[in-house]
């Protein structure tokens, strides 16, 4: 049976050929390494239970652009990452109602936590990826 041709950067499994650009043209040999190890690295984050927010993803960038307004002065009673005593109360409540609280909003005894930090834009994963950041700065 002949197998369509393969677009630029994929494998055809059932010839076992690729078009992709790891086979060096001078000694025919593939370059696995360079295609491997991000995607060893990338699964070793995952089995280990990082999540995005502390591999370095989006969620210190959300926090910069976002949250950092008044989380990092203390603004409306807002916890400062890295203040245990400000977060461990947080912290001990549990991701799901820190993660109600930045998407929803909240009115507490030490502050107000406006609805995705006023930034309306901001999707739930963004929001989530802001929060486990300030968390892994913080516990």
């Amino acid at each position: 049976m002949a197998s369509a041709p393969t677009a630029p950067g994929t494998t055809d499994a059932a010839a076992g050929s690729s078009s992709a650009t790891g086979t060096s043209a001078a000694t025919g040999a593939s370059d696995a390494s360079a295609v491997s190890a991000p995607s060893a690295s990338a699964s070793a984050a995952v089995a280990g239970g990082a999540t995005v927010a502390q591999a370095g993803g989006d969620g210190k960038s959300v926090y910069d652009k976002t949250c950092a307004l008044c989380h990092a002065a203390g603004v409306a009673g807002a916890p400062k990452p890295g203040d245990k005593g400000d977060w461990s109360p947080r912290i001990a409540q549990g991701n799901d109602t820190l993660y109600k609280h930045a998407i929803e909003g909240f009115t507490g005894k030490k502050g107000v936590m406006p609805p995705r930090g006023g930034a309306v834009n901001l999707s739930d994963d963004e929001v989530k990826s802001a929060v486990d950041y300030m968390v892994s700065q913080s516990s």
